[in-house]
């Protein structure tokens, strides 16, 4: 049986990301494409960030479960350009955060005003809540803020649009 790209792109949702294991490295928008030419499969990802310290193990981890399924040769390439942008997090990525509690980048990434702007309204991932106050700009990771819901008093991580 011929596999086609999409294939590939189905089995790579079991990859998940090491530090939100609720999301697949697709949900995440890290990888960038898939090619497959002449019995080589090559799987293009992008870093959240530049050092980002889980591409490694991210790499094994699509390595090894390529090779678990028969594969021949398998090329994980990593592009840093463009540089990846929580707005490749798909909307199934999205409400997964929610349900695992932490809250969903809000707006595009081009708008700096969400970026950068401390009054951004962030709702609570447990209660739906918009009364919500930044405790500080880094949460359990860099790529996430640490907020406290007002309503139910519970804190939560936000992670940051950029």
């Amino acid at each position: 049986m011929e596999k086609n790209e999409q294939y590939y792109w189905d089995l790579l949702e079991e990859v998940k990301d090491p530090e939100i294991p609720v999301l697949s490295v697709v949900d995440l928008g890290i990888v960038r494409d898939v090619k497959v030419q002449e019995g080589v499969v090559e799987i293009i990802i992008t870093p959240t960030y530049s050092g980002c310290p889980a591409m490694d193990f991210i790499e094994v981890n699509i390595k090894s479960l390529l090779q678990e399924t028969g594969e021949g040769e398998i090329t994980v390439t990593t592009v840093l350009h463009p540089a990846w942008t929580t707005d490749w997090i798909s909307e199934s990525g999205k409400a997964k955060l929610q349900a695992y509690g932490i809250a969903p980048p809000v707006g595009k990434s081009p708008d700096k005003s969400v970026l950068f702007a401390d009054d951004v309204s962030v709702p609570c991932p447990r209660c739906n809540s918009e009364d919500t106050t930044m405790v500080s700009q880094f949460g359990s990771t860099a790529c996430k803020s640490l907020y406290k819901c007002n309503s139910c008093k519970e804190p939560f991580d936000y992670f940051k649009c950029h």
